[in-house]
């Protein structure tokens, strides 16, 4: 199925400062529907900002921001947050729910019945080769990539519209990270989902992204694909911001990882 051919989310000439300081300067920006957007730039410089106006966590200082036509105002979030999973940096699990309690938690608030929270749960379990077994345990009781992929599950359990992701990988060992990165390309591949993520390795945004964003103090400074950006840098910072990465070029895929275990 093509994906609608309208913008998902737009930011209209939007500002928001924290302590005098502006994480976002007079954005304007379109994410398009069906593609993965990564926001990306050296830490502290308003890419997670950016995902917490989306989710309405905060509000812009000034400025307009749109999902699908519909301003994100505090009256619409209600409904808008149904249509939005949300992947915050460390996973951020309820430590006193099981597993399972933390991915179904938004579903039984909605008075799913129980054979629907299940049908879904096997569904989730199967796209991200979670061993159903372990949803019983708790939070301390999983590994760090088994917390992410809980994390993962929990934001897709409603089938939101936007998928957004806070840096998820950004705590794993190296090798849990390659193979997370394999399993995340093929779910985004699977799900044909809007997916905004937020990294500051410029590897992991190639490998995963559609669609570059690099900011730089509250700016977008170039946007579009990894080769835009190397063949036609906008400017010095551009090329900087590349070099300092020490991509293994011209390889642009994450180093080679064993297939998804589910201990991992």
């Amino acid at each position: 199925m093509m994906p609608d051919a309208s913008p998902t989310i737009q930011f209209h000439n939007l500002t928001k400062t924290y302590a005098q300081t502006p994480a976002l300067e007079n954005i304007t920006l379109t994410i398009s529907p069906g593609r993965t957007t990564v926001l990306l730039d050296p830490r502290g410089c308003g890419k997670s900002t950016v995902l917490r106006l989306i989710v309405g966590l905060i509000r812009p200082d000034q400025g307009r921001l749109f999902f699908r036509d519909i301003e994100i105002l505090p009256a619409a979030l209600p409904a808008l947050r149904l249509k939005i999973g949300y992947v915050i940096q460390e996973g951020g699990l309820f430590p006193h729910l099981t597993a399972a309690a933390n991915i179904t938690l938004m579903a039984r608030h909605l008075g799913w019945s129980q054979d629907r929270i299940q049908a879904r749960l096997q569904v989730l379990t199967t796209l991200t080769r979670f061993p159903p077994a372990t949803l019983d345990r708790y939070p301390v009781q999983l590994s760090g990539g088994q917390r992410q992929r809980v994390s993962l599950m929990r934001a897709l359990m409603l089938d939101p519209d936007v998928l957004l992701l806070d840096e998820p990988l950004g705590a794993l060992d190296p090798m849990i990270r390659a193979g997370l990165q394999t399993d995340l390309k093929e779910i985004f591949h699977q799900l044909d989902k809007t997916v905004v993520l937020v990294t500051h390795d410029l590897n992991e945004a190639v490998y995963l992204g559609d669609h570059l964003i690099l900011l730089r103090a509250g700016h977008i400074v170039q946007q579009g694909s990894f080769v835009d950006l190397l063949e036609s840098p906008a400017e010095a910072f551009v090329t900087d911001f590349i070099k300092a990465q020490r991509l293994p070029l011209p390889s642009l895929t994450p180093p080679p990882a064993p297939g998804l275990q589910a201990n991992t």
